[in-house]
């Protein structure tokens, strides 16, 4: 039994904590886990009738999960949403809603400052299928118009983006998609729910990296793609076919990190709001992108889109590769990794990490300089992590 209906009117954090919790008969506390491929049912009769849908109940894991389910149902609810789908990973989402929502011979408008993989996404594997794609600055509003085609079908925007954090004003870029006939798909990775909220603003659908903020301990990989229960119900009949499906132990991790997100995610932005202050009066330091900063170009965008600037600041140093690999190699507590949206702070070289596989072109374009450095500012005191950097800087 689902308490959705109790839940309705509670707070999001109390949602984070109270809301899609899936119980048994044996009414645990705690959200059980079911590690389970399958289901048995009392008849034929009852499990033709849950294959075909005409009653509720779980089959096969790949598809149906009590566990899964919960994180679905608790996710939806923080984002404003009808429905939710769980995916193995933040791609598998991405993936998964390009290829429900298009065809050979589609066309999708794009912001430019994308996540590396997801551009080789869109280029390599979309492209070998016949699918167009053309990336504009994500503030030009006048160029989202311009880049509409008889045959664009999706609108797609990382809000703030990876790693330069631009943002795009949801609500303007929705009203354009709409006007053209096509769908908006927000990648809300780097603000989670507790910071920004797209279908609100027009977004249609909304994709996460569940490996991110939502667990916050980098602990399991997820995906989630979550909008109305029309657009949802397409995407699902997809992840139910491909299988690139959430394990019920991921949903079970996840669903224990949706319930310190709002909490984890006062002190990531307050830390990292001090940090990019910080590196501004740093002397090797060139230019600081932060959205909580007021020389970020879309500073006050963010202050009435975003409930705070996230967790992610990049910077720039002086002396190229060689300078910023100095301060990558320098550091003794923040993390050399990739990943973000963790309790422990990280720094990478994106360059040569996260859009090391794009072209050298691509990377200008994208605003990816040799000397930039991207930090996810964790739960560690903020003195420790100036202290780490000033190490290399």
């Amino acid at each position: 039994m689902s308490n959705d209906d109790a839940c309705l009117n509670f707070h999001p954090e109390t949602l984070a904590i109270r809301g899609g919790r899936e119980t048994s008969e044996y009414r645990e506390h705690s959200q059980s886990l079911h590690l389970t491929s399958s289901f048995t049912f009392d008849s034929a009769a009852q499990a033709a009738a849950m294959f075909l849908g005409e009653i509720d109940g779980y089959t096969y894991s790949r598809f149906t999960n009590p566990t899964v389910s919960a994180f679905q149902q608790r996710l939806a609810m923080m984002e404003g949403a009808e429905r939710a789908i769980a995916t193995a990973s933040g791609m598998a989402a991405i993936q998964a809603t390009m290829l429900t929502l298009l065809k050979a011979g589609d066309h999708i408008v794009s912001s430019q400052s994308l996540f590396g993989s997801t551009i080789n996404l869109f280029n390599g594997i979309l492209g070998k299928f016949g699918v167009e794609v053309t990336y504009v600055d994500a503030a030009n509003l006048d160029a989202w118009q311009a880049a509409v085609k008889p045959n664009t079908k999706v609108f797609f925007l990382e809000t703030p983006s990876n790693p330069l954090t631009d943002l795009a004003d949801i609500a303007a870029v929705a009203d354009i998609a709409h006007a053209a006939g096509a769908l908006l798909v927000v990648d809300n990775c780097f603000c989670s729910p507790a910071l920004q909220q797209p279908l609100k603003l027009g977004a249609d659908l909304v994709v996460h990296s569940a490996t991110k903020y939502l667990d916050g301990h980098g602990r399991v990989m997820g995906g989630a793609v979550v909008g109305s229960d029309k657009l949802v119900e397409q995407v699902y009949l997809h992840v139910r076919t491909a299988g690139p499906t959430l394990a019920p132990f991921n949903a079970w991790v996840l669903l224990s990190g949706l319930e310190t997100l709002h909490l984890r995610m006062e002190k990531h932005v307050a830390s990292a709001q001090a940090l990019a202050e910080w590196l501004q009066q740093q002397p090797g330091v060139t230019r600081v992108f932060f959205p909580g900063l007021p020389s970020h170009p879309q500073y006050e965008l963010a202050r009435r889109q975003q409930r705070g600037g996230g967790a992610v600041v990049s910077f720039e140093v002086a002396g190229g590769r060689e300078a910023a690999w100095r301060v990558v190699d320098a550091v003794q507590m923040i993390s050399r990794t990739a990943n973000l949206g963790d309790v422990k702070s990280t720094i990478t070289h994106p360059a040569s990490t996260t859009h090391a596989r794009i072209t050298p072109e691509a990377r200008a374009k994208a605003g990816i300089t040799e000397g930039l450095l991207r930090v996810a500012v964790g739960l560690e005191h903020i003195e420790d992590i100036k202290a780490d950097l000033l190490r290399g800087l």
